[in-house]
């Protein structure tokens, strides 16, 4: 399997996982030229966007790990665009998420960065 299909495999994992804790996804693979939030969605009033990070061992370190300062640099700039296009204000609750899926395990990180 791609890395791309591995990705869109364990990002709907993700997705069910989230939906079963109540979070309304909104969006998928958002993309613009700065880079790609995996899933966007609501968690109570919280606007929510998660970074879907995959490790098949420990060896490779843990998925939240790979969020480094670029990538999320990048989610925040993507997320800007979103809430622009979409009409969403500064007022709006919001977080940066990472759903960590380590050896089958699932780990949702609330808060994983801050606004960058």
């Amino acid at each position: 399997m791609n890395n791309r299909a591995l990705g869109t495999e364990y990002e709907g994992m993700a997705e069910n996982y989230l939906k079963q804790y109540g979070v309304r996804i909104v969006e998928k693979n958002f993309r613009n030229r700065f880079g790609e939030i995996d899933l966007i969605g609501y968690d109570g009033e919280f606007l929510v966007f998660f970074e879907v990070k995959y490790r098949k061992s420990e060896s490779s370190g843990y998925g939240e790990d790979a969020v480094n300062a670029k990538k999320r640099h990048n989610i925040c700039k993507v997320s800007d665009y979103y809430r622009s296009i979409h009409g969403i204000g500064d007022f709006t609750p919001m977080r940066y998420d990472v759903i960590a899926v380590n050896k089958g395990q699932i780990r949702w990180i609330k808060n994983a960065f801050e606004y960058c």
